[in-house]
């Protein structure tokens, strides 16, 4: 029985396994929709009446699927523990925390069943491709991220030293700084903050100039590592 059940909640190509994981999906995207209307005001009783039985309806199906994950799994520490594992619980954790729970409390909670879309992950193989790919390429991201984080603290320092004394109100320490520093490295320029000296302005612009860079990095490292991981595929 217990094989039986790995075939059908494991992926596999037969009719049982196929049928069980398209009904998981849909349900995962019914759960995601019904979240947001619930987010829309003054809605009749009767519509929420429904809402709520179709959240008690996907968190059976989901509690179900987690304890036969759980069942079948050869080391179920390992799996509790696992990526899926943990978004599985945290798929079904916020209705049971509800019980007993504030009602002011219930906001917060609610946010954590954004965590059923991560579940399709388990489901699509593109996914599964970039997975595969962050695996690949995790030297080199944790190198990107390393080198970026030593780049925005040294902008800050910059234009701190360009910006005290012209603007105190926005560059008063380094820390109010790095604002300005993740915003131009970024290139997302909200333009909130910004250099009025000649000096801060073209240290902006030199920031400016390695953002763009930055910003191209890690977009050929994932897409190289991508390539790899279809070519494996294929092979």
């Amino acid at each position: 029985m217990k094989e039986q059940i790995k075939n059908i909640v494991e992926i596999n190509d037969n009719y049982k396994s196929r049928l069980f994981s398209f009904v998981i999906q849909a349900l995962i995207l019914i759960s995601v929709v019904t979240f947001s209307i619930e987010t829309i005001p003054d809605l009749k009783p009767q519509t929420r009446y429904i809402l709520k039985s179709i959240e008690v309806f996907c968190v059976i199906v989901f509690t179900i699927e987690y304890v036969l994950r759980i069942y079948v799994a050869e080391n179920k520490k390992n799996f509790i523990f696992s990526f899926y594992g943990i978004i599985d619980f945290l798929a079904i954790l916020p209705f049971y925390m509800s019980f007993g729970v504030d009602l002011r409390s219930l906001r917060a909670l609610r946010f954590l069943r954004l965590f059923r879309i991560l579940k399709l992950v388990r489901y699509n193989r593109a996914i599964d491709h970039f997975t595969k790919a962050m695996k690949i390429a995790k030297e080199e991201i944790l190198l990107f991220l390393f080198i970026t984080l030593i780049l925005i603290y040294f902008s800050a320092v910059g234009i701190y030293y360009f910006e005290n004394e012209a603007q105190p109100e926005h560059f008063a320490s380094v820390f109010d700084s790095l604002w300005w520093a993740i915003i131009t490295l970024t290139t997302v320029g909200y333009g909130d903050v910004y250099p009025i000296t000649m000096g801060g302005r073209v240290f902006t612009f030199c920031i400016l100039m390695i953002g763009l860079g930055i910003v191209a990095i890690p977009t050929g490292i994932i897409s190289s590592a991508l390539t790899k991981s279809i070519e494996k595929k294929q092979e």
